[in-house]
């Protein structure tokens, strides 16, 4: 039996009415505009138009393919571990191979079917952004945002963990972080740098988004994020198994260690890593 066959049931049995998604706005929130970083907190949920930007061949805009997705590319502004743009992200675009896209615009079909709609969080990444974490990561006084995003491990373990790579599989232009979102809900706004957020904790605790509950945040370098982790609650357990079944069908495999990670399998570059620049 097909994994989408054993796990279709769960999944079909639970309406959007059901699923434990929330996003309440803490007392006295609000979103800085950050000049430091000249970006505001709150990335668009639709991708920002990109004029004359024209991808390495083979590769688009999935908003060209698929503009129904929600995106909220977090590298390109502080909302991320880093604590500020990332090198090499300019604007909430994503950029995927023509393949990846067509096949993610197959599972926003079937999602919208269900009620929801994919979100974006990160798509094509140049290696020069590769090279960033890198740079960051053997910064060991820079510990910005380890409350939020790894607050059980130490920098120094994310590489040998397998969080972070120093070659990614988003360089080859196939590999994409995403979640499912209620139809008509948007990012919420909240100060990406406030330091009393939890990525393992519950929706109250963690960075709000408009993300139905997958147990913890994106980016969240913890075991709770496994996909198949035991620990997590049933509705989890049923969220992550809806995203995995949709991605599957339409040709995906997750990366075990991160419940947003999915990998085309049959991608078209797959010993390239590519550095064409991102739409500025």
């Amino acid at each position: 039996m097909s994994k989408w066959s054993s796990r279709k049931k769960s999944s079909e049995s639970l309406k959007p009415s059901q699923m434990s998604f929330s996003w309440p706005l803490r007392k006295g929130m609000s979103c800085a505009l950050l000049s430091v970083f000249l970006l505001q907190c709150q990335p668009a949920s639709r991708p920002q138009p990109v004029a004359a930007y024209e991808p390495a061949s083979g590769f688009t805009l999935l908003s060209d393919v698929a503009p129904s997705i929600q995106q909220d590319i977090r590298y390109a502004t502080a909302n991320n571990f880093l604590g500020r743009p990332v090198n090499g992200y300019f604007v909430n675009a994503c950029v995927i191979s023509e393949a990846a896209a067509q096949a993610l615009a197959s599972v926003q079909q079937q999602a919208v079917d269900l009620g929801y709609s994919l979100k974006v969080y990160d798509c094509y990444r140049p290696q020069h952004a590769v090279d960033d974490f890198v740079r960051w990561s053997s910064d060991a006084d820079d510990n910005l945002m380890q409350s939020r995003f790894f607050p059980s491990l130490q920098k120094d373990q994310l590489f040998p963990q397998g969080y972070i790579a120093a070659r990614s599989g988003h360089s080859r232009g196939s590999t994409v972080d995403l979640t499912l979102v209620p139809l008509d809900t948007r990012q919420p706004s909240a100060s990406p740098l406030d330091g009393q957020y939890d990525c393992r904790g519950s929706v109250m605790q963690r960075y709000p988004d408009n993300s139905i509950d997958m147990g913890t945040g994106y980016d969240c370098f913890d075991e709770k994020s496994h996909t198949d982790n035991p620990e997590v609650t049933a509705t989890v357990r049923a969220n992550r198994d809806l995203l995995r079944d949709l991605m599957e069908q339409s040709g995906f495999e997750n990366y075990s260690q991160e419940w947003w990670h999915f990998t085309l399998n049959d991608e078209p570059f797959p010993e390239r890593y590519f550095d064409f620049s991102l739409p500025h």
